[in-house]
């Protein structure tokens, strides 16, 4: 790609980054992405990413190779059945786009997209299929079925991901935290361990409420 070209791309994903993150994916105006990226056509995405679509998959999948070394090393330590490992292993890198101003638009415009991670019909989005955090989804869901029903740890993974993703957009826009960063993420990973390894629900008794069903090791059994 000539060097103009690539100049002019790289400014349309940083503008758009920048007011989908601001204004929210659906409400961004073309004409105002086009504009911040110093252009005068508004073909210019549809030039260069295909559609406002592809200009949003462009900025996902610039974040998902943004965290990739990270998450394929951890990849090669990770062991088998250790939740709070895996849970570190994906808290991890996506806490980190804390610490700079691209990382924190790129959590903004994640927890937009978070209920379309197809983790309830085994849909793996397009953007991460074949990366490192696919696998750490795959290694999850592993560990979780393994003490859980299969509807259930599909719920809670989904559930675990909404959490997550919004944990991390609603710390991108304060400056009140009370935690330092490091803090706050392995708080965070607690927190989500906790949550994934919760008692399960059991069936409604006739009498009355659910009852919860444990193992000696504080998960579940069916």
């Amino acid at each position: 790609m000539p060097r103009d070209a690539r100049a002019t791309k790289e400014r349309l994903l940083w503008a758009g980054a920048r007011l989908f993150a601001r204004d929210g994916v659906d409400a961004a105006r073309t004409r105002d992405i086009v504009a911040l990226a110093g252009q005068g056509n508004d073909s210019a995405i549809t030039y260069h990413f295909g559609s406002r679509r592809g200009l949003l998959e462009a900025i996902l999948r610039a974040g998902v190779e943004r965290m990739e070394p990270v998450r394929a090393a951890a990849l090669e330590t990770l062991e088998a059945g250790d939740l709070r490992g895996v849970v570190g292993a994906i808290v991890g890198p996506i806490a980190d786009e804390l610490l700079s101003e691209d990382g924190r638009d790129f959590l903004r415009i994640v927890v937009q997209v978070a209920g379309q991670a197809g983790v309830r019909t085994h849909s793996v989005p397009l953007v991460i299929q074949g990366t490192a955090i696919a696998r750490q989804l795959e290694m999850l869901e592993e560990i979780c079925r393994g003490f859980l029903p299969e509807e259930l740890a599909l719920e809670r993974i989904s559930v675990f991901i909404a959490f997550l993703t919004a944990a991390l957009a609603d710390r991108s826009g304060r400056e009140d935290s009370l935690l330092g960063h490091e803090t706050f993420v392995a708080d965070l990973v607690e927190m989500l361990t906790a949550a994934l390894d919760a008692p399960a629900i059991g069936s409604r008794s006739p009498a009355g409420p659910y009852r919860v069903k444990t193992s000696p090791r504080g998960g579940a059994v069916r």
